[in-house]
This record gives C-alpha cells, structure tokens and sequence, in this order.
C-alpha cells in the first residue's frame, strides 16, 4: 500500500473542522477549527421563529481558513503528501441554485434573504409543510414513500424545507432552478462540477432525508409531490435521479481550488455524506454497535447486514438506507433533536441573573461556562436513584421515534425540595431515557444491539452524563478516542478514493483511534432506572396527547 496523508472536513452547526491525518495509521498530523463569522453574528437567524439560515460565504471561508491553517501547523511541505480528501456536513441543509448550480445568497437580488441561504438541519420552520407530505403520503393512492424514513417526514428534511420557502418566498421560488445539500455542493465546488443535474448526489443525503429508494425510481414520483403541492411540480425532473456512496470518487480538485488551498490539482475527492454517518465510521461502527454522536443534539447510527434487514420497515426511525454509512450494508439513523442543548438550557436558565448583572461581576461568561460542570458534580453525589422528578428531553421537539417537531419538553414532580442538581439529573436521565426508547424500537424489529459508542464534543467532558447514560441503556458504553471522528471519518472515505484501501471497513481497521474508556452499567442503578424509564414513557404518552389536542385546536 502506497502512503500519503488525507485531508479530512467535519463540517459543523457553528464551525468547519479540518484534520490532516496519515493514511497508513490513521494519526493525526494536524487539525484546526474555524468558526463561521456571519453565523457567529446570528446573521440571517431567529430563533423565536426557529429559523437558522447560514450563508455559503461562511462554508467557502472556513474551508479556506482551516485547511491552509493545517497545512501550516504541519509544516507545508505536507501539502505535497496529501493523497486524497473526505468531506461531511450537516443535513438536511439544502440550499436553492441557478441553472449552473450558484447558490442564489451569492448573487446581488438575493445576498441577504434567508431563503436563498443553506437552511441548516435545526431549521422547524417547515413543520406544517411536513404535515402535509405526510398526509398525502398516507393517502394519495400510491405506495408509502416515507415507509423508508420511519414512517414519518420531518420538518428538519429537504422536501419540507423546500415547500416552505416556496410557498412564502415566491421571488427564490421563480429564481431556483434545482437545491443542493450541503454535502453534495463542496464536493461538487472543489471539483469544478456544479451543474445540479450532472453533480454526483450523496446517497446518504437522498436516501435519509429526500426520500429517494430504488423502488420507485429514485427521488418521490411526480404526482405525488404535485399532490402534496402542486408548486412542486417540475422540480423533480430538474434534481436527480441516481445516487452515489461515500466511497466513489466525486471528481478531482480543480486547478482553481488547489491554488486557494496550497494543494497540488487533481486530488480524488470522495462523495460527501452527513456528518453523524462519517463520524459513526470515524468511531469505527461495526454490525451490533449503536454510536450516538453527542452534541447540541444526538445523532444515532447502527448498521445491518442486508438479510438482518431484507424487507422489515424499521417504523418511527429515521431511515434505513443501502450504503449511506458503510457500503455494503444498511445504514440506519435515529436521534434526538436536543441532547446538551437540554442541559445548556438550564444552564442558562440558572445563569439568566449573572447575565443580566454582569456589570457588577468580574468574569461573568466564566461562571457561566462552570455551571454545567458543577452541576454534575453534584448531581453525582445525590446517593441512589429519586423517583421524582422525571423529565421529558423533547426541548426541540422529537426526532425519534416518531418524529414530531411540534412536541415539547416538560418536567413533573417538581416540590419545594427540587434543587438545581436535582432538577439537573432528572434533565440528564431524560437524555439517557430518550436513547433507551430508540434502542428498544430497533430491537423490537429484532435488529441487534450489544453495545454503545459514544462519540462527539460531550462523552469525553461528562463522566456523570455517561455513567447514566449506561446504566439505563442497561450495556457497555465506550467512549471513542478520536476528537474529531466526523473529520476523521471523512478522511477514511478520502482514503478509499485515493486508492489506499480498498473499502471503508479496511480503512477503519488501520485508520481508527480506538477508544478513551469503557464504561459499564451498576446493576442497582440499572434496577431502578427500569422504574423510572416506565414513568418517562408515560409521561411522554399523555404529553403527545397533550400536544396534539393543542395543535389541532391551532
């Protein structure tokens, strides 16, 4: 096997994150984060609108910024080893083109409209739209087409996110002559290959969240998309209609590209993919293991051999899909629309006095980052497990199972003895519990689990969270080595597509960082978070009913 090193790009909510790590061994050579600056500013966002749009000049500068800062940091004649490169992104984060795949934000008519703008995966602006396409979906008199996602669209996906935009914004909707994700554009911009009809789709991305499956034909037939809307009609003869995985090559770095980037043209450049399903390969997912990517929110990937899956729809998850993380085998997502979003929230409850008195306190934002910290420091000491209080960690509505953005969180069984730590650990075994729930609606489809690996910016700072988090899972949680493993996955597509392996299972054999630390359940807490488990569900139930008795009245 011939060596060389392989760029690497995590591409985040708030920052691209850029690895150069050796193709042999997979170590890291050198790594460099860059935050988005207009999105920093929260430009083109409102969060009371729950709508969070970002602007493809912050994609094009981070890019920039973090792969000359690597090349830097590694010293530059590096830039003349690197064999191949693997992006991922967020998603669904489609953005509406032109005929020659511009992104509408970049021309003058459109620089600061939202929708003309990536809407990025936390956008719920568009959950009437998905209410529509589920409904029709149910009814037109055709075949189910969400029966592959879980049985159920989300507003956090590509078909409602474009319904939206068209229905409000007729100006983007005459001026877009097809959408791209994220994932599919940066690929598609390195390599010179920007026409949306001709550009190479991810089969992740299509497969997950733009209903495309084989079995009809692609991407949703026509009359049904016309009957979810008929402002629909026409678009998808202008999309797509094949697929591609992670381990094809996109193209090769243009001559254009190298130059702004330091590197050498025609480097292969892999298919882009989600940043969960790269980051579950950088955490070396295998048949059997559940990685759940812990952030702001969770991301959940398993996969399966086609005669585990053959026919079975896996209802209320988010997806099955042929090759969209390892090729060769079913990719199956799941998650959580908040997971240290709920904690950061209280937080920041808790904080709102220091905040807003900040005048008189020196250092405010320091107190603040240590609430997190200290409250799991004591919320670890409360001795056993309380049945009171229990909460629900649907703070940005539910992904899974059974996707409904219009639920809310709750906490019950409050009482004038409920302190901060207190209410803090019921927060925390609601993110635990919400992961059980999905865990056994896998397994009641007879698709096996055995252990967890937990991966992402929150596994390697919260031991309590951890602790919890196995012993209601009730199995082994590890916790992968690698701090990058979206990064670090990418990098091991990068290497398919330079020739250095010849599939993603042998990269992650050689390219993989192993893991930090295991740990394992307590079988009395275990116990006792069966008790409590039975309250979260019920609780659960009767705020569903809740929830929706409220909307309907809306």
């Amino acid at each position: 096997m011939a060596g060389g090193y392989i760029i690497g790009m995590d591409y985040g909510t708030d920052s691209v994150r850029t690895v150069i790590v050796d193709g042999e061994t997979g170590e890291e050579i050198s790594s460099h984060v860059s935050k988005y600056k207009m999105w920093g500013e929260g430009r083109y966002c409102d969060p009371s609108k729950n709508q969070f749009r970002q602007h493809p000049r912050d994609y094009i500068d981070g890019l920039v910024e973090s792969v000359n800062a690597c090349i830097e940091k590694a010293g530059g004649k590096v830039a003349e080893k690197i064999v191949g490169i693997g992006i991922d992104t967020t998603g669904s984060t489609p953005a509406p083109v032109d005929e020659k795949g511009t992104v509408l934000a970049f021309k003058d008519d459109f620089s600061d409209d939202p929708d003309a703008m990536f809407i990025l995966w936390k956008d719920h602006t568009a959950v009437e739209e998905a209410e529509d396409i589920n409904r029709v979906a149910k009814s037109w008199g055709g075949v189910d087409v969400t029966k592959y996602v879980g049985g159920v669209y989300s507003s956090e996906w590509f078909w409602s996110k474009i319904l939206h935009v068209y229905r409000y914004n007729e100006k983007v909707r005459k001026a877009a002559f097809s959408w791209v994700e994220h994932a599919d554009w940066l690929p598609a911009l390195l390599t010179g290959n920007l026409d949306p009809l001709r550009m190479k789709r991810s089969r992740c991305a299509a497969g997950h969240k733009a209903m495309w499956h084989k079995e009809w034909g692609g991407l949703p037939q026509e009359e049904f998309l016309v009957k979810v809307d008929p402002l629909l009609g026409g678009l998808r003869d202008r999309l797509y209609t094949e697929t591609h995985t992670s381990d094809q090559c996109a193209g090769y770095l243009t001559e254009e590209w190298a130059s702004k980037l330091g590197l050498r043209a025609g480097i292969p450049v892999a298919v882009g993919a989600f940043d969960a399903h790269m980051g579950a390969v950088g955490s070396e997912i295998k048949e059997k293991t559940f990685v759940m990517i812990l952030g702001t929110s969770a991301c959940d990937m398993a996969v399966a051999p086609y005669e585990v899956v053959g026919d079975k729809l896996i209802e209320g998850i988010c997806g099955q899909v042929d090759g969209s993380i390892i090729p060769g085998m079913v990719g199956l997502e799941a998650g959580q629309s908040s997971f240290g979003d709920v904690y950061a929230w209280f937080r920041d409850v808790l904080a709102w006095s220091i905040s807003n008195f900040s005048r008189k306190i020196t250092n405010p934002d320091e107190i603040i980052e240590s609430i997190v910290p200290l409250l799991s420091e004591r919320a670890s000491r409360i001795k056993g497990v309380a049945q009171w209080p229990v909460a629900i960690d649907w703070l940005n509505g539910r992904r899974t199972p059974y996707a409904d953005q219009r639920m809310k969180g709750a906490i019950a069984g409050l009482t004038l003895g409920s302190d901060a730590p207190a209410i803090f650990k019921a927060l925390v075994e609601s993110t635990a519990f919400g992961a059980k729930a999905i865990i056994e609606r896998f397994q009641e489809e007879n698709v096996e689990i055995e252990d967890v690996v937990a991966s992402g910016g929150i596994p390697k700072k919260s031991p309590f969270v951890m602790q919890v988090l196995c012993d209601v899972l009730e199995m082994p949680v590890r916790v992968a080595n690698a701090d990058q493993a979206g990064a670090l996955g990418a990098s091991m597509f990068g290497a398919v597509v330079a020739g250095l392996y010849k599939d993603v299972s042998q990269a992650q054999k050689h390219m993989g960082q192993g893991f930090a630390e295991v740990y394992r359940p307590r079988k009395e807490y275990s116990e006792r978070y069966r008790e409590i488990y039975s309250k979260y569900l019920k609780l659960g139930s009767f705020l569903e009913r809740l929830y929706r008795e409220v909307n309907s009245d809306d």
